[in-house]
Formats: C-alpha cells, sequence, structure tokens
C-alpha cells in the first residue's frame, strides 16, 4: 500500500495537477485509483473550502486547525496512515510537484529490492529538466548544510547512494522499518524539518538513500516565493534551530554571529533581504529567552 501526503496551503489548482499526475502514473500500472492507494491531503488553509471538492473515496482531507507548518501538517497524515497500515510506504511530495509516469512502478519495485531502506529521497527536476536537488551533504564542523544541484557518476550507475539527508520535496517513508510512527519536529515550522527528520532517523539506525530511478518535476518556489520576506525570516530560523539541535555551541555561535555581521553590513545595498535574515535572527533568540 502506498500513501502520497501533501500539504495544501491555498493551493487547490496545484494539488489538482499532482493529483492528475498520480492518477496518469497509476494508469499506467494498469491499477484503478484507490486500489493499494491513497492520496491524503493536510489543509494548512482552512478558510480554503476549494480544496474539498478534490475530496473521493481515494482522496482524503484532512483540516489543520490553523496553518501549523509542514512538518506537523505532516504528522497528521503520518499519524493516520500508521494507525491504518504501519506496514506501508508514505510518501511526502510537495503540492506544487508532478510525478512523471510510471513512478509508482519504480517505486514499489524498489522497495521489493531495498527493503532496508527506511528514507529514501528522489532527484528532483524543475520544469526546464534542470537538477533541483541531487542529493544533500551536511558538514557538522563546520554546519554547511549543502543541496547537490548536479547527479553524481555514482547516483546514475548504482540503485542508490547513502545520503546525509533528503528533500521533503519528494520523500518516501518505509513505515515497516519503524517501530513507532516517524515524526517531524514539532519546533520547526518551515525549512530544515527534512533534515531533521533524516539526521534523527539516521542516528537511530536508519538509512537514509537517495534515488536517480525515481524522479520528481517540482516548480520551484510557486508557493514559498510568494512572501519572499517570510520565506527568508523562516529559513534563518530554522537553520539556526537546526545548528543548535546538531552541531556544536562553537559552530552554532560562529553562524549566528556571521549571519548578523554580513546582514548588518548589507542593510544599504539590500534592506529587505537584510533586515529579513535580522528578523530570522530575532525569532530564534527570542526562542532561545522564552
Amino acid at each position: 500500500m502506498i500513501y502520497w501526503i501533501t500539504v495544501n496551503y491555498y493551493s487547490t489548482e496545484l494539488i489538482q495537477r499532482l493529483i492528475n499526475s498520480v492518477v496518469e502514473t497509476l494508469h499506467a500500472t494498469s491499477l484503478p485509483l484507490g486500489i493499494n492507494h491513497q492520496i491524503i491531503i493536510i489543509n494548512n488553509s482552512p478558510d480554503d473550502l476549494s480544496i474539498h471538492r478534490l475530496k473521493s473515496p481515494s482522496i482524503l482531507v484532512f483540516d489543520s486547525p490553523e496553518n501549523i507548518g509542514f512538518g506537523r501538517a505532516c504528522n497528521i497524515g503520518l499519524n493516520w496512515v500508521y494507525q491504518q497500515d504501519s506496514q506501508s510506504i508514505v510518501w511526502l511530495i510537495n503540492p506544487d510537484a508532478i510525478l512523471p509516469k510510471n513512478s509508482l512502478t519504480k517505486a514499489t519495485q524498489f522497495f521489493e529490492q531495498y527493503s532496508h531502506i527506511s528514507l529514501l529521497g528522489t532527484v528532483v527536476y524543475n520544469f526546464q529538466n534542470e537538477v533541483e536537488f541531487g542529493g544533500g551533504e551536511f558538514m557538522t564542523k563546520t554546519g554547511k548544510i549543502a543541496e547537490l544541484k548536479l547527479i553524481s557518476k555514482e547516483l546514475k550507475t548504482e540503485a542508490y547512494i547513502l545520503a546525509d539527508w533528503v528533500s521533503g520535496c519528494s520523500l518516501l517513508i518505509n513505515l515497516k522499518n519503524f517501530k513507532h510512527c516517524p515524526q517531524f519536529d514539532r519546533d520547526y515550522f518551515l525549512y530544515y524539518e527534512d533534515f531533521d527528520f533524516c539526521r534523527r532517523y539516521a542516528q537511530q539506525g536508519h538509512l537514509i538513500a537517495l534515488t536517480h530511478q525515481i524522479q520528481v518535476i517540482h516548480q520551484s518556489s510557486s508557493i514559498t516565493g510568494k512572501n519572499p520576506s517570510l520565506k527568508i525570516k523562516q529559513s534563518i530560523y530554522s537553520y539556526l534551530l537546526t545548528l543548535e539541535k546538531h552541531t556544536s555551541k562553537q559552530v552554532l555561535l560562529y553562524r549566528l554571529f556571521r549571519i548578523i555581521v554580513v546582514a548588518t553590513f548589507s542593510l544599504v545595498k539590500d534592506p529587505k533581504v537584510s533586515l529579513s535574515k535580522l528578523k530570522g535572527v530575532c525569532l530564534y533568540l527570542k526562542r532561545l529567552v522564552n
């Protein structure tokens, strides 16, 4: 059984497009929608009633009380799925992404052969056929969290490669490898929650992998790009939170100081971006005080 989970925030039309691509990949397997597959939409904009027109026996919509962020919204779907079938595969997918044909077949075949993989990321392309995510690296000593924009030779030739982390834009979770339902950290609202998710479960012994056999196409920043200042603020906050959780105090303080200095000196040249970064810093410091 495969469950797709996506989070809605005023993006009904995008999710309709995503659903259409899911239907196409289901048709490519000659299996009807609703048999061994389910789409779950977590509605983070409860006043967006248009999302409910997408409901069907195979498409469920769960309203969150308010915009609770990506990770906490995914937790609602994960908890529901785990109660239904703790042996299933969950595919977290962004609402502004689409699946190429045969994606379901490839995902099913992958886990039949490599059932020891707990978290599987896919290569993410944009609509210009450029690599948007080709793997995630983490350098503990420096606090650098990198998204690779190229496909390595190893990734092209191997069924999968192990990764430090993979993108929540397209993340498959093999639930049967978990004794308890996997959860995103509630401290995160947006950004880096996928990194934290992967690192926590890697520390528990779960294998995190990336495959080129499964791909998705993503319309980058189609949702978060509507409010760039908020995007920068939340990104800075979540980055500092991540350093707090996964690096040393020395690294955190260095990165915090560097962000403040660079943003301050850039105030005249780029005031909007600099102020947004400083607001993110203030939001993080407020968390420490509280």
